[in-house]
C-alpha cells in the first residue's frame, strides 16, 4: 500500500470565522498541509430533550447560511474545505482512511455532549494530537486565574475584580495568513446539505421579525460597522437596549457570537476604536458589560460542569418543579394569562428571536408564576433560539429560576415590566392581533 499523505485537521465547531481564530492562525504555520473540515451532526439535528429538538429551522437556516460565508472566504485563500451531514466519528474514519492524521486543531469545548464527539473520535485516533484553543472567550483563562481563586457566584464580583488593570489579548491574524502547502488528494466530496437534508422544510422569514439578519462572518461585520460606525447606535445603546421592536434597538451580535461566526475580541477592540473616533460613554461601557456577563456564563459553565444541567443547579437548592403540559403548551403558544408573555412567547415561535427584556420575564414566569421545571423551559429556547449558546442559556435559565448565579431569587411582575416597556401596546399590538 503506498504511504498515505500526513495531513493535520482544522475542525471547525462554534468558531466559523477567518478573522480572530486562533486555530486558524496556528494551522496555518504548521509545515503540514492541512484540511478544513465542517460537520453537521447528524446524532444531534435528530436528538431530542423534554420532547424539543436540539436544534429548530431559525438555527438550522442560519448555520448553513454562516457555514456557506465559512466555505467562500476558505475558497478565497485556497484551503481546502470538506462539509458534511453524518455522524461525526464516521466522518473522521473517512479522512483517516486516506490521509495519516497528525494533529487536530479546534476549539475548547468543556460541556457533555461537545467531549462525547471528542472522546468518539480519539477512541479511533489515539495517537493524533490536538491542539486546543479558548477562542470563544474574551478574558483569557490564565489572566482569570491570576485575578480570581474561583469563579464567585455573583458577577458583580466577577466584574469587579476582571475588570481592575483590564487585559485583552490582541487579534490573531489569521485572515492575513497565506495559504501555500501541497495540494490534497480529497477522495471525499462535500455534501450538498439544505434545511431538507438537516429535517426542515423552505421558509421565510416572518416580516415582523426584530433579526432580520443572515448568517456568516461577512454578514456580521457589516452588522457591527453598521451598528458602530455607520449610525453610532453604540452611544446611545444603554438607552435602547431594553426595547422590543426594530433591528437597531440593540445589538444583534449575540447570533453571531453564538456560532463563532464573530469573535468576542475584535467586537471590544472596535468598541475601542469607537470611542477613539467619538468618544466614550455609559453605552459603550454597557456593550463590554454585556460580552463580560457572556464570559461569566461560560466561566461558570467550565467550574460546575454537568450542574449546569440539573434542576437543582449550581446552587444544590432543592426545588418541587412541576411539569403540566397543558401549562406549557399555553406559555410555549402565547396562551397565558398575560398579554406581555403571550407577545413575547409569539414572537419566538414565529421568528426565532426574543429581547433580552422578554427572556427575563418569560422565564420568570414560567419558573415562578407556572412552577415549571426551568429546564424544560431551557430545552424550548435551546430549540428555537437562533443566538442559543449553552452557557449563556442554562446560566440564564438557572439564574431566573432561582437555582444559579442569584441567591435573591426574584419574580418579575410582567404587567409592571409591560407598563414600563410597552406601555403605548405596540410590541403586544405587532404580535396579538
Amino acid at each position: 500500500m503506498p504511504e498515505k499523505q500526513k495531513i493535520n485537521i482544522l475542525w471547525f465547531g462554534n468558531n466559523l470565522r477567518i478573522r480572530d481564530n486562533e486555530s486558524l492562525f496556528k494551522i496555518m504555520r504548521e509545515d503540514l498541509p492541512f484540511l478544513a473540515v465542517y460537520i453537521f451532526d447528524a446524532t444531534f439535528f435528530n436528538s431530542t430533550q423534554f420532547s424539543f429538538r436540539k436544534i429548530g429551522k431559525f438555527r438550522a437556516k442560519f448555520l448553513l447560511e454562516t457555514v456557506s460565508d465559512l466555505e467562500n472566504n476558505l475558497k478565497k485563500k485556497k484551503i481546502p474545505f470538506l462539509k458534511k451531514f453524518g455522524q461525526v466519528q464516521d466522518i473522521f474514519k473517512q479522512i483517516s482512511e486516506d490521509f495519516e492524521v497528525e494533529k487536530i486543531f479546534c476549539q475548547r469545548e468543556w460541556t457533555k455532549e461537545e467531549l462525547e464527539v471528542v472522546n468518539q473520535i480519539k477512541a479511533f485516533l489515539p495517537a493524533v494530537k490536538w491542539v486546543k484553543s479558548y477562542s470563544q472567550l474574551l478574558l483569557q483563562p490564565q489572566f482569570v486565574k491570576v485575578k480570581l481563586d474561583e469563579i464567585p457566584l455573583l458577577f458583580t464580583t466577577f466584574r469587579q475584580k476582571t475588570e481592575k488593570d483590564f487585559k485583552i489579548r490582541n487579534e490573531f491574524d489569521s485572515e492575513h495568513l497565506v495559504y501555500n502547502k501541497s495540494i490534497l488528494d480529497l477522495k471525499i466530496n462535500s455534501d450538498n446539505i439544505s434545511l431538507q437534508t438537516l429535517g426542515f422544510d423552505e421558509f421565510e422569514m416572518h416580516q415582523s421579525t426584530a433579526f432580520p439578519f443572515s448568517g456568516g462572518e461577512t454578514e456580521g461585520w457589516e452588522r457591527l460597522n453598521h451598528y458602530f460606525f455607520e449610525t453610532q447606535n453604540l452611544g446611545c445603546y444603554k438607552e435602547t437596549r431594553n426595547g422590543l421592536i426594530d433591528k437597531d434597538y440593540s445589538s444583534k451580535f449575540s447570533v453571531w457570537l453564538a456560532n463563532g461566526s464573530l469573535s468576542a475580541v475584535p467586537v471590544f477592540h472596535e468598541i475601542k476604536r469607537y470611542e477613539a473616533e467619538f468618544g466614550e460613554n455609559e453605552s459603550t461601557y454597557w456593550l463590554v458589560f454585556e460580552l463580560l456577563w457572556r464570559d461569566f456564563f461560560k466561566y461558570t459553565s467550565m467550574q460546575f460542569r454537568e450542574k449546569i444541567f440539573q434542576k437543582n443547579g449550581i446552587l444544590d437548592r432543592d426545588y418541587e418543579w412541576k411539569s403540566d403540559q397543558n401549562l406549557i403548551n399555553q406559555w410555549i403558544n402565547g396562551e397565558t394569562d398575560s398579554d406581555f408573555i403571550n407577545a413575547n412567547m409569539l414572537e419566538i415561535k414565529n421568528t426565532g428571536w426574543m429581547s433580552n427584556r422578554g427572556r427575563q420575564n418569560v422565564a420568570s414566569y414560567f419558573c415562578k408564576i407556572l412552577k415549571q421545571d426551568w429546564r424544560i423551559g431551557a430545552a424550548y429556547f435551546e430549540e428555537m433560539l437562533i443566538d442559543y449558546d449553552v452557557h449563556s442559556n442554562y446560566g440564564n435559565w438557572m439564574y431566573l429560576a432561582g437555582v444559579g448565579n442569584d441567591p435573591r431569587s426574584r419574580t418579575f411582575n410582567a404587567a409592571k415590566q409591560a407598563e414600563q416597556y410597552d406601555s403605548e401596546y405596540k410590541f403586544r399590538n405587532l404580535w396579538l392581533k
